[in-house]
């Protein structure tokens, strides 16, 4: 009954409610129109300043690198050398400084490709490429948190096209995974088990909002999506962090991936765009036995590749607010063909 009336959803992850109204899915649009984003050409491009052998903006010159290749932003968020201070005018005005360490990585050096259009060899070096960033970085004393992410997109605020993504560090825990977190470890106290765990045996047990699966993960459109396309993908087996992928597991992530980033595409024949991030433990070197290793796709296409989600007025002041329901949105995605639409012959 509720999925054919307005009625809230809740995230146990966030701990937060997303207000669904189904009835609006077919409301006419005439709100903002983009033309569909292009995919890129030319394999090289001797103006990306991620492509091999070219100069970047910060004045350095990439290596003739032929697989993947991480360096240091040369416009970081974050940087190493922050010097610690703590500023609190009566607990109102306050602030403290923030060390970390901002990365690029390239995917590939073809300038056309995205994880969609990659050979599984090529994403399953992606996958161990993400693995040694982890492990590095982890080693760090004072880094806490790793967060991997990739904006897919110029309509995701990527400023290049490149196959790439970016690798964040913090010295204190950051909003999300905080969350994600508490909610984790209060469940495992009260439960005696992992939500997602747990969440993962409901999920296969309906498949009404299982997208794909292998071996190792599970792609779902979860229960309390905000998103109208967004995707949770989730291990198979309990573990907490890159570091705990076994080989078998690396080569089904990266199958996953791409069987997750191909139906995207197929959806709307165009290049989708999206923020994807994965979620491991926190790297404060504690074990986190409530932690349930994930990644998240952020996609905001709405109705077709020139239609997109806003987060705007209620959802702004309110509440998160979506109109597909997981169910429908799943269902889509489950149809959509594996072979990428570029591939298919007329």
């Amino acid at each position: 009954m509720l999925n054919d009336a307005p009625h809230r959803r809740f995230n146990p992850l966030t701990r937060d409610w997303v207000l669904v109204s189904p009835q609006r899915a077919d409301r006419p649009w005439q709100g903002k129109i983009e033309k569909a984003a292009g995919t890129p050409s030319v394999q090289y491009d001797p103006d990306c300043y991620l492509c091999p052998g070219n100069l970047r903006a910060g004045g350095q010159r990439n290596p003739a690198y032929s697989g993947t290749f991480v360096f240091n932003n040369d416009f970081p968020a974050l940087v190493p050398e922050t010097p610690s201070a703590i500023e609190n005018a009566e607990n109102l005005l306050l602030a403290q400084s923030e060390p970390g360490v901002c990365r690029v990585a390239c995917f590939s050096p073809r300038h056309d490709l995205t994880l969609s259009r990659m050979k599984p060899a090529e994403i399953e070096a992606v996958v161990r490429m993400w693995m040694d960033q982890a492990r590095d970085l982890a080693a760090v004393p004072w880094i806490r948190y790793i967060q991997i992410f990739e904006n897919r997109g110029s309509l995701m605020g990527a400023s290049n096209p490149h196959p790439h993504c970016q690798i964040w560090t913090d010295s204190e825990l950051p909003n999300i995974p905080a969350k994600e977190q508490e909610s984790q470890k209060d469940f495992l106290a009260r439960e005696g088990q992992c939500l997602l765990c747990r969440y993962l045996a409901l999920e296969m047990g309906s498949s009404v909002r299982v997208v794909c699966q292998n071996n190792s993960f599970t792609a779902v459109v979860p229960f309390w999506a905000l998103w109208p396309f967004e995707t949770l993908i989730l291990s198979r087996r309990h573990l907490a962090a890159f570091e705990d992928l076994s080989p078998l597991e690396q080569v089904d992530l990266a199958d996953i991936l791409r069987r997750v980033t191909i139906r995207y595409d197929n959806l709307f024949e165009a290049s989708f765009p999206y923020s994807m991030g994965f979620h491991p433990r926190p790297s404060d070197g504690q074990p986190h036995p409530e932690w349930h290793f994930h990644a998240h796709y952020f996609p905001p296409l709405l109705r077709s590749a020139t239609v997109q989600k806003f987060i705007v007025g209620y959802e702004l002041l309110a509440t998160p607010q979506r109109d597909i329901t997981a169910e429908i949105a799943a269902a889509r995605l489950r149809e959509m063909s594996e072979k990428h639409y570029l591939d298919r012959t007329v």
